[in-house]
């Protein structure tokens, strides 16, 4: 193991940091908060620098990472940005408790929107500020950001770091220098962020949120571009005006998109998008989707006094299956309460997730399809021994060795999913009843089964909000300390997809080469 270069780097990634949380202590200045809320920031940017300035020092004696260093390093990098994030919730007291702050921030870099906040008109702007600005900045990955300023490497190494944040089955540069593909990426990125503010602030401004319309119109943006979730004012995106609901749907089934089809998109080369086998499969989930959900509920849905007319059907229906397929988790209505056909279509969503190479988590629409042709090639063969097996995808023959990865991750992805619900079985809330006030009204409901299925489903696929005890309208406070920190690494397996959080566990892996 070159613990030198992985300091060299960390070290980089913890100044970075520093500099990152220097936008919500400007805000704390602009909005003119208590000298408790500037400190919160002051001194973990003071720890992160000299922390990161010190392991600068030493000087490696080989410049190359291996593919388990580059995949561990990458593990342990959101591990010490989240021990450092989440320093600030701590420090001005908005989430006193270090475990809360530590899934807080953790929810906030994977991009998964699971909150332990009872009342987020409680926290101080500054607070609101950086748990959305964290999606921003772990959409896209932290590490593909700081590729754009470090030397490439010829060897691989930056490669390696790369294919260890990135998600989906297979990863590679866009064109050939891997600067330029960085670049792209966050430019593109960067790019899509501001369309989506300046067209929320076309909108007119929520009633009673009249002055705050850009800052609530930035931190939306964040979460959506983050494809992350948390909610800016009560009620996740229940109180905003249609056309800003609709604009928001639309906005996160394109950042749930492969960003290498922005970029055929740029360079004149339409029908390489329609061509794509993993696109074509995205919108017809989507559409499959959202026709379920809607007939589920247009004419036919009733709680708690509640009907929804044609057109809020199916503008709820688009804006929940945009946000659970793209693993976002905004809400706009309590989808708790919906016909089981309904939920059961936004849990098989939650599951399938978006297009790889995009901010979303979930399984990945191009393992969905790999998969499905893998079984099939299977079945094929046992009913004719002398058939050659043969997987195509985007047009081309896939190795056996990709077929065999995306088995193996769904085989693991499962595996620890039902690792994972295990251990929720022991928590001492199961079996407890918990209150809910939401748009359709007040209601309790009993932490069982399924409150830890959907719990540990929105957590590996970095959704956020799941159903009964965890839904839209509640939240995570109600785990003990020891769930909550399993929650966490939960989150980090899903972002990161496995191996990486696995290699930096695995005693082998730290072994000097």
């Amino acid at each position: 193991m070159n613990y030198k270069k992985l300091g060299k780097i960390l070290g980089k990634i913890m100044i970075l940091e520093a500099i990152l949380m220097l936008a919500p202590l400007a805000v704390s200045l602009i909005y003119r908060e208590s000298f408790k809320n500037i400190l919160a920031f002051v001194i973990p940017i003071i720890l992160l620098a000299a922390i990161g300035f010190a392991l600068q020092i030493p000087k490696p004696q080989r410049n190359n990472l291996y593919q388990k260093e580059g995949f561990a390093l990458t593990a342990l990098v959101w591990v010490v940005m989240a021990l450092f994030g989440a320093l600030p919730f701590v420090i001005n007291g908005d989430i006193p408790n270090y475990a809360d702050a530590f899934f807080e921030i953790m929810s906030g870099f994977t991009t998964t929107g699971a909150s332990v906040v009872s009342d987020i008109t409680e926290l101080c702007r500054s607070t609101l500020f950086w748990r959305s600005f964290s999606h921003w900045i772990g959409g896209m990955g932290i590490l593909v950001f700081v590729l754009i300023f470090i030397p490439e490497s010829d060897d691989g190494s930056s490669m390696h770091l790369l294919r260890a944040e990135s998600p989906g089955p297979q990863v590679g540069k866009i064109v050939s220098k891997m600067k330029v593909t960085t670049r792209i990426l966050y430019l593109i990125y960067l790019g899509l962020t501001i369309l989506e503010i300046v067209i929320l602030m076309l909108d007119k401004p929520i009633a009673g949120y009249e002055k705050d319309q850009f800052f609530i119109s930035l931190l939306t943006t964040f979460g959506s571009a983050g494809t992350g979730g948390f909610g800016v004012i009560p009620n996740s995106i229940e109180l905003f005006n249609p056309f800003s609901q609709y604009a928001i749907s639309i906005f996160l089934l394109l950042f749930g998109c492969n960003f290498s089809i922005y970029y055929l998109l740029l360079i004149g080369k339409l029908r390489d998008v329609f061509r794509s086998e993993e696109f074509r499969a995205y919108i017809l989930s989507i559409t499959a989707a959202v026709g379920v959900v809607f007939l589920s509920l247009v004419g036919r849905f009733e709680a708690f006094s509640q009907i929804y007319t044609t057109e809020e059907a199916f503008r709820h229906s688009l804006f929940q299956v945009a946000s659970l397929i793209t693993t976002t988790g905004y809400s706009t209505s309590d989808f708790n309460v919906w016909p089981m056909s309904a939920r059961t279509t936004l849990v098989l969503v939650m599951f399938i997730g978006a297009m790889a190479g995009s901010t979303a988590g979930g399984i990945k629409t191009s393992r969905i399809v790999i998969a499905v042709k893998g079984a099939y090639v299977n079945v094929r063969k046992l009913i004719n021994p002398r058939y050659v097996p043969k997987v195509k995808f985007e047009g081309k023959s896939l190795e056996e060795k990709t077929i065999n990865d995306v088995f193996a991750f769904i085989t693991l992805y499962f595996f620890l999913f039902l690792g994972v619900l295990f251990l929720l079985s022991f928590d001492p809330v199961n079996g407890q009843t918990v209150s809910v006030i939401s748009d359709a009204g007040a209601y309790t409901v009993k932490h069982g089964f399924f409150s830890n299925f959907s719990s540990v489903l929105a957590c590996i696929s970095n959704i956020g909000p799941g159903f009964e005890t965890v839904g839209p309208y509640a939240n995570y406070s109600l785990f003990s300390a020891f769930s909550k920190v399993i929650l966490s690494f939960t989150m980090l397996l899903g972002r990161l997809e496995i191996l990486p959080v696995l290699l930096l566990f695995n005693r082998r892996t730290w072994k000097k080469i």
